[in-house]
């Protein structure tokens, strides 16, 4: 059939609307007469009667022909570009129409006239543009591209206006129109996009039926879960599962980490706050009703660790990984749009407005308590735009008291005092929750840190209540961080001598079994540091740090000295890193004589150096041999690394030279001549030693 009756036949097929083989060839027959036609006018001709064919847009198929549009003037242009190349090389009859690709380009741009919508044309722009010149391809001349670009704009711009009494246009053919074509727009082209009005279009496509149909999709999944041997299995063959396939396939979706930029674009440079405002509450709404599915959901009362023994192979494989990898997919284009609101927020003079600023930091933060489920799981949260958004919203809010108050009010655990949750869901928002309360005591009342900190962060530090897993292992360690921050504000002094008592006992019961020995340790030295000067408690509680190192030094002196094994709850990864961090294998009573030489930088001057006589001879208690010289190593360590002020190293010096600090170290009642109760050795100031004492001198080479 020649070029001519094609057309002329697939002009008559445009006017009838067919089944979904016929219409097939019909967009199969347009591609090729677009690929092959010589008359522009044709050209021109073809593209606006096949915007507004019934053989086309008459069926109800969604995206589905949007996509095609795209698709056909994509591959058309492609085709157009590859034929005018190989007409440059070879003479003879040309294959195709013959046209250039400037030629083409402008020919299909003039057939988008006023029969058909803007919306409508916007699909054909961005099809030419991106057959022209994505994949690294330079088909069109420089005007003839900005010529391109600036009607992919116009079109778009003119679609996203809303004109009375014209219908808006749909939201998710713009949003996929702009989804593939932003990135090919040049800079300039860019700012001309209409970015106030692009904002909630593209929210609405995001979040609509084209989009993540609001998180309805986690709402059907209980639905076809079945117990089978004592197991919960999701059949890959399940409705929910394969409704769940097909949403990962809509383009959309499968674009939508360009999605989640092209927002994050139009926030940024809209000019109207209010928009990306507007949008935020749109967001944080979506992922509430996202964690409210999540929790009617069955599957959600089982934590990671039980995964494997609750799940079928086939569901832990299959299913099981395709939603967590769709969920992913969701948590990291929110985050990627709040990072845009956090940065608008730091520049924007109306966002820093300080009625503004803590509510959009506060609203970010429960968006991303909505998604903890998600970006709690294994570690699907270390990433450097998650990073900025928490943690700049965290800077945010601390600054504001009442803010700070009302958001830790608002997502405090319901379960009552002193009971750890028992729905595994409740227990990693009582996570996040804990996390965000590290940072804000700084300006909260001491009533308020008591209430909204201490107490729920008290129940998890009940070593009885806490079974060995994961989960809990986190939220023990989340726990003593936050009493560790309100510990550390100098303003909470009058709680403080309440509270150390308890945490100290809670550190030394959960130690070895439940921390770390380099967790212990820096718990440890943290009080130390808060119950000595300039801390106020200090003044009013004088004997209660040194109180804790006498319970440091006894339980040293009891304490097992057998190398301590890896937690239980660890993993691999996590005891190499554990390992990693500390070095050295330590046992119970080495950790604690480190735990005492760790607090000699904080101590009282009156003090100080008497504990460090007992603390060297805490040292030489140490009965394994390669302990006590990290004991030793880390002893003098704190001598000479710069932890000590002026005055505490001067005693040092002084007490290490003259006053038989250095015997006391190395010797301990033990060595020859060694420093022991009733055994002063006394050196005259700048002596040698012997030859004797210079060999066994471990740091002869340091001093």
């Amino acid at each position: 059939m020649s070029i001519d009756r094609l057309l002329t036949n697939v002009l008559q097929q445009f006017q009838d609307v067919h089944d979904d083989v016929r219409t097939e060839k019909v967009y199969g027959s347009t591609t090729a007469l677009l690929t092959n036609l010589s008359n522009p006018l044709n050209l021109s001709l073809l593209t606006s009667q096949l915007l507004i064919a019934p053989a086309i847009w008459g069926h109800r198929d969604g995206m589905r022909t949007c996509f095609r549009i795209i698709s056909i003037f994509n591959s058309a242009a492609i085709h157009v570009r590859r034929n005018e190349l190989e007409n440059a090389k070879h003479k003879g009859p040309p294959a195709g129409g013959g046209l250039s690709s400037d030629a083409w380009a402008a020919a299909v741009l003039k057939g988008a006239d006023d029969q058909s919508s803007r919306w409508q044309h916007l699909l054909v722009f961005s099809g030419v543009l991106m057959g022209m010149e994505s994949g690294n391809r330079s088909s069109l001349s420089r005007g003839m591209r900005r010529t391109v670009e600036q009607a992919v704009v116009t079109a778009a711009n003119l679609a996203l206006r809303r004109s009375e009494p014209h219908p808006p246009a749909p939201a998710a053919p713009v949003a996929l129109a702009l989804n593939y074509t932003f990135p090919l727009l040049s800079h300039s082209s860019r700012g001309s996009l209409d970015c106030d009005a692009l904002v909630p279009v593209a929210t609405r496509a995001l979040l609509g039926p084209e989009g993540l149909e609001d998180g309805l999709f986690l709402s059907s999944i209980d639905l076809d879960v079945r117990q089978a041997e004592e197991k919960f299995m999701w059949h890959g063959r399940s409705p929910s599962f394969l409704h769940l396939q097909q949403l990962d396939k809509k383009p959309l979706i499968s674009g939508l980490g360009p999605l989640s930029r092209l927002i994050a674009y139009a926030v940024e440079h809209a000019r109207d706050s209010n928009a990306a405002l507007q949008l935020q509450d749109d967001l944080v709404s979506f992922s509430g009703r996202l964690l409210q599915h999540w929790q009617a959901n069955k599957l959600s009362e089982l934590e990671l660790s039980e995964e494997e023994v609750y799940l079928t192979p086939d569901t832990l494989q299959t299913t099981w990984a395709a939603l967590w990898q769709f969920l992913k997919k969701i948590m990291y284009a929110l985050v990627a749009v709040f990072q845009a609101i956090v940065s608008r927020s730091l520049l924007d003079h109306h966002m820093k407005d300080p009625a503004i600023a803590p509510a959009v930091a506060s609203k970010t933060l429960h968006c991303l308590r909505n998604i903890y489920f998600i970006s709690s799981r294994n570690g699907s949260d270390a990433f450097q735009v998650y990073s900025f958004t928490y943690l700049t919203s965290l800077d945010i809010l601390s600054r504001y008291a009442s803010a700070s108050t009302v958001f830790l009010q608002e997502t405090k655990s319901l379960s009552p005092a002193g009971v750890i949750p028992t729905h595994p869901l409740n227990r990693t928002l009582d996570l996040f929750y804990l996390n965000v309360a590290e940072h804000l005591p700084v300006h909260l009342s001491p009533e308020a840190c008591d209430s909204l900190i201490i107490q729920p962060a008290t129940t998890y530090l009940t070593r009885s209540a806490l079974p060995l897993s994961p989960r809990m292992t986190e939220l023990f360690e989340a726990a003593h961080s936050a009493v560790l921050s309100v510990l550390s504000c100098p303003h909470n002094a009058s709680i403080t001598a309440n509270i150390v008592p308890f945490y100290a006992e809670t550190l030394f019961s959960s130690f070895p079994g439940h921390i770390s020995p380099r967790q212990f340790r820096l718990a440890f030295k943290t009080v130390m540091q808060i119950l000595s000067p300039p801390f106020p408690i200090s003044e009013s509680h004088p004997m209660l740090a040194e109180t804790l190192l006498e319970m440091v030094r006894y339980r040293a002196g009891i304490a097992n000295p057998n190398p301590l094994p890896p937690l239980p709850h660890n993993s691999g990864q996590q005891q190499q890193h554990q390992q990693q961090q500390e070095d050295e294998v330590l046992s119970e009573q080495s950790t604690l004589v480190l735990t005492l030489i760790d607090s000699l930088p904080f101590l009282r001057l009156r003090i100080f150096e008497e504990w460090m006589t007992l603390a060297a001879l805490a040292v030489n208690s140490v009965r394994d041999g390669g302990m006590r010289e990290v004991c030793k190593r880390r002893f003098w360590e704190v001598l000479v690394s710069g932890e000590m002020d002026v005055e505490r190293s001067a005693i040092g010096v002084a007490w290490w030279g003259t006053k038989g600090g250095r015997e006391a170290v190395l010797f301990g009642d033990m060595g020859k001549g060694g420093y022991a109760p009733g055994n002063e050795v006394y050196m005259m100031s700048g002596a040698l030693p012997t030859p004797a004492d210079e060999s066994d001198n471990p740091f002869r080479s340091k001093l």
